[in-house]
């Protein structure tokens, strides 16, 4: 599904980043960032711009062949991994940063990267997470298509167990992405640190 959506000329989600990354860029480190489920690249190559070192991890190859044009188009380097986040393995204490932007899973695969997640920050590493809520499903402007794949912000908290939260919430907003996120949303919002 991925690469075929991918594989269109433009860039399907934009090339501008998710405005809740850029909202709270001063909180993520200047270090090594791993981008969770980065499609084509439009915010790993934005964390490249302000100084990161970005790796991006995505299912599609189409999608991540994307993410290193839009790179050398905006004169940055990216790290890219074609990978099933099922599978994909995050190194313990190895990363200042993870983001996850709209990286929609199946409740089990995506505990089982949550638990990774909060393992393999460094202390005082950031995680930074913006996922559609079930209540998306009444609006019909982007994100997955059944329930079980949204986020809700008291499973979060548990996934996340071993964090300190600094932002928590589960609100609505517009948002302007591309061909797939258009409109009224109901979204989870989660920026957390590891001690």
């Amino acid at each position: 599904m991925w690469d075929e959506r991918y594989s269109q000329a433009e860039y399907v989600y934009g090339k501008n980043p998710n405005d809740f990354l850029v909202s709270v860029i001063q909180q993520i480190p200047k270090g090594r960032v791993l981008c969770l489920a980065d499609g084509e690249g439009r915010n790993g190559v934005y964390l490249a711009q302000q100084g990161c070192q970005v790796t991006a991890v995505d299912g599609s190859s189409v999608g991540l062949e994307k993410a290193q044009k839009l790179a050398a188009e905006r004169s940055v380097e990216i790290e890219t991994i074609v990978a099933d986040l099922a599978e994909f393995s995050i190194q313990p204490n190895s990363w200042d940063a993870i983001v996850s932007i709209f990286c929609h899973l199946p409740p089990t695969v995506r505990a089982h990267v949550h638990r990774q997640v909060v393992s393999g920050l460094r202390s005082g590493g950031v995680f930074v997470l913006e996922a559609y809520t079930p209540r998306q499903l009444q609006f019909k402007t982007g994100g997955p298509p059944t329930a079980e794949l949204t986020m809700e912000l008291t499973a979060l908290q548990q996934e996340l167990d071993g964090l300190e939260f600094k932002h928590a919430v589960e609100l609505e907003r517009e948002i302007q992405e591309g061909l797939f996120h258009q409109g009224h949303s109901s979204v989870v919002q989660v920026v957390a640190v590891k001690p």
